[in-house]
């Protein structure tokens, strides 16, 4: 069975658990602490992140690894796309999930921890995390979801970080002039997918039973 290390709260392992909840797999999940990550997960994967998906041990004596989180998503989505959210704006939606890892997130980190980056205000890191949210909010004017009416690959990977930019002060979120925008989260905190990518777990430690993701019973947490 494939093996996911990750970490509840972190958006980019969100991406990866809703990537293998859309495409119906089940995988050997083992919850890790930022704090104490397992020798097991840095022995694979050193650069000590999560998500990590160690697969399934083919012909050979190595587990492959993919260490990156859109990796994850694409990789599950290629096994399995019973609801076709890799679509047919893929190009689109690939330059709309890069614009979020390497624009959007940039501001959202400084905007969540302003008081480690005082070269601006948080309020001036917060606007320009909206430069972005404006963006969202046009392609939801017209549509249920950012490419149409149904879910694609981009809600699923740019979700989790609209979802934390949100979090930081939820009174200011909902405040702000993005309906659309809102709408979407709203409907997608609400989504019995995202309920059940967000199920607690224990930590995982060495010698404890094996725990499947997703459970046979899925609920929110």
């Amino acid at each position: 069975m494939h093996r996911l290390y990750s970490f509840r709260r972190c958006p980019y392992a969100m991406r990866a658990r809703l990537g293998i909840l859309f495409a119906e797999m089940k995988v050997e999940l083992r919850e890790i602490v930022l704090k104490n990550k397992p020798a097991q997960m840095l022995a694979i994967s050193p650069k000590g992140t999560v998500p990590v998906l160690e697969l399934a041990a083919d012909n050979s004596s190595t587990r492959p690894v993919i260490e990156e989180s859109r990796e994850i998503l694409e990789w599950a989505l290629q096994q399995s796309d019973p609801q076709g959210l890799l679509g047919t704006e893929l190009v689109s939606a690939n330059a709309l999930i890069d614009r979020n890892d390497n624009e959007f997130k940039h501001w959202l980190d400084r905007y969540k921890y302003a008081d480690r980056h005082p070269e601006l205000s948080q309020l001036e890191y917060q606007q320009q995390g909206e430069v972005f949210l404006q963006a969202l909010e046009k392609l939801l004017t017209e549509n249920t979801y950012l490419f149409g009416d149904s879910i694609s690959v981009a809600d699923v990977g740019i979700m989790p970080f609209v979802r934390q930019f949100a979090h930081v002060d939820r009174d200011v979120f909902y405040s702000l002039p993005y309906p659309n925008l809102q709408r979407w989260l709203k409907s997608w905190l609400e989504h019995p997918v995202f309920l059940q990518a967000m199920v607690k777990f224990q930590p995982w430690q060495e010698g404890d039973e094996l725990v499947i993701f997703p459970s046979d019973t899925p609920k929110g947490g």
